[in-house]
């Protein structure tokens, strides 16, 4: 008998009810069902069910959005590019906008090999890795708003903390700021920067030798333990970032760091939260576990990976819209008019992305923020920041050359956190 006629015959018998004769057979002859590529099963046992992720209309609709996401996206770095007459923030400020391009479409790359024998665990382990660059790099932003570490201290040190729930300081109270509580800001973020990397290592490998599927909690692989490191380390960074905009709130208050925390925060934290919820909605059956996709059999979680690739290609284009306006290029284009050369040549525009592609300050500052040669020192600008003007934005004075940090400010050794 023809392999596809018994397993038409197969499906056609099936009892709904409960039938596990049927069942049996049925998963016997699924791996033979190769002569229909194009054909998606559902484990429930209801026969051939088409998967709306692998379908042309989601990968056409996910693909709209991350496209026009990147038009926006990439529009608005050319900008920054073009008028990048802050380098100090500016350098920050690209890294953080490019978190779009490599979202969207490492995710919507993901959707499109989905049947693929998992391959989105590589894409996704890129994307995890950006994110963290991007929360290091946010956190620096704003100490450059802020003139820097030493221009920070000579602000908040020595003022007590004041206790809330809200930002978990009512542990802290009796405490006051020290340049240790902007070590541990810098090194809780720093962290993530290693940890998630390193975990996306390990994730490989695990998915290398079948022990990694995503929502799969059980003991004996490498989901579980993963998650917790993984939950753990975030968790700690977003702390940090709380802890640090609970103690320069003021300061910060002319730069509108509202609309650029939730930005950043709803990008990467509710995107790993929505990853887990749906992995745990596919564990519990409501989104329904697939055994083969385009003929090809697909490990556990691959479904509710393919939803969040989905969704997340959607998400894009709507935070690039809200980058847009978070990291506007009004104010350094305003400046650049103001200069007597207000065009910058393309040999300027391309040494600006070398100089934001170059990760050298971040090893700069972990060396800096981890070494006990330098735990006593601060980095001071050499170059003095301007009050912001009346419209909330730097002000015209506010850069004249790139800015160099030099550790000179010697902090008493009892000045700790």
């Amino acid at each position: 008998m023809n392999t596809s006629s018994e397993g038409n015959a197969t499906l056609d018998s099936l009892d709904p009810v409960n039938n596990t004769e049927a069942h049996s057979r049925f998963s016997a002859i699924v791996p033979n069902m190769t002569d229909k590529p194009d054909m998606t099963l559902l484990r429930s046992g209801n026969g051939s069910v088409e998967l709306f992720l692998n379908t042309t209309a989601a990968q056409a609709l996910s693909g709209i959005f991350v496209w026009s996401a990147l038009l926006i996206t990439c529009h608005q770095i050319y900008s920054h590019l073009r008028s990048y007459t802050m380098p100090n923030e500016q350098r920050y400020i690209i890294r953080i906008l490019f978190i779009v391009p490599i979202y969207a479409f490492d995710s919507w790359l993901s959707l499109l090999f989905i049947s693929n024998d998992q391959y989105y665990v590589y894409f996704d382990s890129i994307r995890d890795c950006y994110e963290a660059f991007v929360i290091y790099n946010f956190l620096s932003l704003s100490f450059e708003y802020l003139g820097g570490e030493s221009a920070i201290m000579a602000e908040i040190r020595g003022k007590p903390i004041q206790s809330s729930c809200m930002y978990g300081t009512c542990c802290l109270v009796g405490m006051s700021y020290s340049i240790g509580f902007l070590r541990f800001c810098k090194q809780a973020t720093l962290q993530f920067c290693v940890v998630k990397p390193i975990m996306a290592v390990i994730t490989i490998l695990l998915q290398a030798f079948g022990k990694y599927h995503d929502g799969d909690f059980n003991v004996t692989g490498g989901y579980l333990y993963i998650t917790i490191i993984y939950n753990f380390s975030v968790s700690l960074a977003l702390y940090a970032l709380f802890l640090f905009f609970f103690a320069t709130s003021d300061l910060l208050r002319p730069y509108e760091p509202i609309l650029k925390f939730l930005t950043i925060k709803s990008v990467i934290f509710l995107s790993f939260w929505q990853g887990m919820v749906l992995a745990i909605l596919e564990k519990c059956g409501v989104i329904p576990n697939v055994s083969v996709i385009d003929g090809h059999e697909v490990g556990a979680g691959t479904v509710a990976a393919g939803w969040q690739n989905f969704i997340i290609c959607i998400e894009m284009f709507f935070a690039s819209i809200a980058l847009r306006y978070a990291f506007t290029v009004n104010v350094y284009q305003k400046k650049q008019d103001d200069a007597p050369h207000n065009v910058a040549p393309m040999h300027s525009i391309s040494s600006g992305l070398k100089e934001t592609i170059n990760p050298g300050d971040m090893v700069q500052d972990a060396i800096h923020n981890f070494s006990p040669a330098y735990q006593q020192y601060t980095q001071q600008s050499t170059q003095e920041v301007a009050p912001p003007s009346q419209n909330g934005k730097p002000g015209p004075s506010s850069a004249k050359t790139p800015k160099k940090a030099d550790k000179i400010m010697l902090i008493t050794s009892d000045d700790e956190f």
